[in-house]
């Protein structure tokens, strides 16, 4: 057998090759690694109204641009109204829940033909090729007549129909307070596909999540009604009905047609009715504030109050959680409650003014959580609910301490959430807030978990990394994720970086599991002329820990317990406090002492997390002495 002798030159040259080789391999391979993509759309519909038997026809060109690395062969739509059909599931899933809510319950399961909802779809083409699509209830599956390829676009032509439902939940005609139409998802609309793949949820009337894109709008409906909601109205003066004030109204056969656009939205609600008021007020921020009601008693005092209110609302937002990016929002009444769009809320009106305000900024603050960042809001309902319903505590304690609303300021604002919060968690009924919206066992578990503890991840946050980090992350994550459909790891790393602290702990803990949090002060104990006190972690779950000491002379002291984990500690108590710094308290650790250079006699009180923004569910063993 002959051997084949390489001299050391060439193999030096072959491995230098290889290593060019592999270096361009390597290159490659990261460039192929796909960023946070997300897609795009441009919708074009025309809809012709026919109020009398509440049915409509539309056509809709869609423009469907495909970021992602992946081939797509199919594509899924959301057929909203098909919900609203007796056997559909949600009828069945809000007949058989252990605690069905009380405005849908069996209602579904009794609309009769005239009174159902429905989207009918007649054709649908893929640039100008006729495509196969199958309704499965509320979602439509589309097989492709050609695969949209990376970086490609294609043209979806639809021909469709519609009936508006009873008004049940969010959509509907004639609601409770007499509102004719709300017309909330209420087309075709193009579901989500991202890095974690297609997101074509059945509608069960939980939450949303959607494409971001262009929306040109055109509504033709009998001449008698107002339209108010999401785009900017291209035809003011062809309208009429206080948009424009030399107005030539161009009425064809009994109707008017509303020319809408929005532009980079993830969805477009409209509201219609012959009797609304449309009252408008320019912010100081520059965004024009829209208001449609009908009037009666109550609310021709309580809406036009409205307009100076939120207009105190948006500045109060724009410096606290980031800029509205929109030049106009619309509070529509309509709707079952309150319920969040672009550009727009509909919310039920004939309240008093307290809860007209109360509603309508919780909306509102849904304009940042869901409607700018754009979270899957079904997979992390908290990160859209929990954080506007934090906002909106914040912005109503705000009104109410400077007097724009009437109320009794609190000295701690979130006290009633965190003792909801506290009930609940010995209920034995809590999920974790990973749970899918559609997929928590109750609607108490639902709402706690993604209002309530929602709310409670950021106020706490706040405790474990300071106020001054947390005020900066907060504008940060909303000024850095905008438009980018962010998720938990996002946020948390955003809090990371204005922190220098490690919290994946924090994350993890809160989100994939419902371990609470106890600690207590097991004992003080003189030691000559010091005293040590002993601290014990009951809970499953671990926190950073503030404490006082207050004498009997009247001064106080603070101190700061790290969680090792942290990986440093927050440098500011609330307020500015000054405090001293214990060391580290590894998580392992159920018990902690430390000594403190007071006489134990001289003490009058020692008390664990005094600013009570810890979900501490047992307060009594927090203070030393037991009262």
């Amino acid at each position: 057998m002959s051997s084949i002798r390489i001299s050391p030159a060439k193999v030096t040259g072959l491995l230098r090759a290889l290593i060019v080789l592999l270096s361009g391999f390597f290159c490659l391979t990261a460039q192929a690694q796909p960023d946070r993509w997300q897609q795009r759309v441009s919708y074009e519909m025309k809809i012709d109204f026919d109020v009398n038997s509440h049915q409509f026809t539309g056509t809709q060109r869609l423009i469907y641009l495909n970021n992602s690395p992946d081939t797509l062969d199919r594509v899924f739509y959301h057929l909203y109204f098909n919900a609203f059909q007796p056997n559909s599931m949600m009828d069945v899933r809000s007949r058989t829940i252990p605690d069905p809510d009380g405005r849908v319950g069996s209602r579904i399961s009794k609309l009769q033909p005239d009174e159902i909802g429905y989207e009918h779809i007649h054709s649908l083409k893929q640039n100008g090729t006729e495509v196969h699509f199958t309704d499965e209830n509320t979602v439509l599956e589309v097989t492709l007549a050609e695969p949209i390829m990376p970086q490609s676009s294609t043209v979806l032509e639809m021909e469709f129909s519609g009936q508006v439902p009873v008004q049940i939940r969010r959509s509907g005609r004639d609601n409770a307070e007499g509102i004719a139409y709300s017309m909330a998802q209420w087309y075709p609309k193009m579901c989500e596909y991202d890095y974690q793949g297609w997101h074509a949820d059945p509608y069960i009337a939980r939450e949303f999540y959607g494409v971001w894109g262009d929306y040109d709008v055109t509504i033709r409906i009998d001449s008698a009604y107002t339209i108010g909601g999401t785009g900017y109205l291209q035809n003011p003066c062809d309208i009429g009905h206080g948009y424009c004030t030399n107005p030539a109204r161009k009425v064809e056969h009994g109707k008017l047609t509303w020319h809408f656009l929005a532009p980079n939205v993830h969805d477009f609600m409209w509201a219609a009715d012959p009797e609304y008021q449309h009252l408008t007020h320019k912010a100081a921020d520059g965004t024009e504030l829209h208001f449609f009601y009908q009037e009666n008693d109550r609310t021709k005092e309580s809406w036009p109050q409205l307009a100076s209110i939120m207009d105190s609302v948006f500045s109060y937002a724009d410096r606290n959680f980031g800029k509205y990016p929109y030049k106009q929002y619309a509070f529509v009444q309509g709707g079952d409650g309150g319920m969040e769009y672009p550009m727009a809320t509909l919310i039920t009106g004939d309240r008093s003014i307290g809860s007209l305000v109360g509603v309508a900024t919780h909306e509102l603050m849904h304009s940042w959580y869901q409607m700018i960042l754009g979270t899957n809001e079904s997979l992390v309902a908290w990160m859209d609910e929990g954080y506007t319903s934090y906002a909106s505590t914040r912005i109503m304690d705000y009104l109410v301490r400077h007097q724009i609303i009437a109320g009794t300021p609190s000295d701690n604002p979130f006290q009633r959430v965190y003792a909801g919060y506290t009930r609940f968690t010995k209920s034995g009924a809590e999920e974790p807030l990973s749970t899918h919206a559609d997929h928590f066992q109750t609607n108490s578990a639902y709402g706690m978990g993604s209002y309530t503890k929602g709310q409670i991840f950021l106020n706490q946050l706040e405790y474990v990394i300071g106020k001054p980090a947390f005020d900066r992350g907060i504008l940060r994550y909303f000024n850095t994720w905008k438009f980018k459909h962010p998720n938990a790891n996002d946020f948390i790393r955003i809090m990371e970086k204005e922190s220098g602290l490690e919290l994946d702990w924090y994350k993890e803990y809160m989100v994939n599991t419902t371990h609470t949090i106890d600690y207590a002060i097991e004992s003080v104990i003189p030691d000559g002329d010091s005293t040590m006190i002993a601290l014990r972690r009951i809970g499953l779950m671990p926190m950073p820990q503030d404490l006082v000491v207050r004498k009997k002379d009247g001064t106080v002291s603070a101190y700061n317990i790290p969680l090792t984990m942290m990986r440093g500690e927050k440098q500011e108590l609330l307020d500015g406090q000054k405090f001293t710094k214990l060391p580290d308290w590894p998580w392992t650790h159920p018990e902690y002492q430390f000594k403190i250079p007071v006489k134990e006699q001289d003490i009058e009180q020692v008390e664990l997390d005094p600013s009570h923004r810890m979900a501490d569910i047992d307060l009594t063993n927090n203070v030393y002495p037991t009262h």
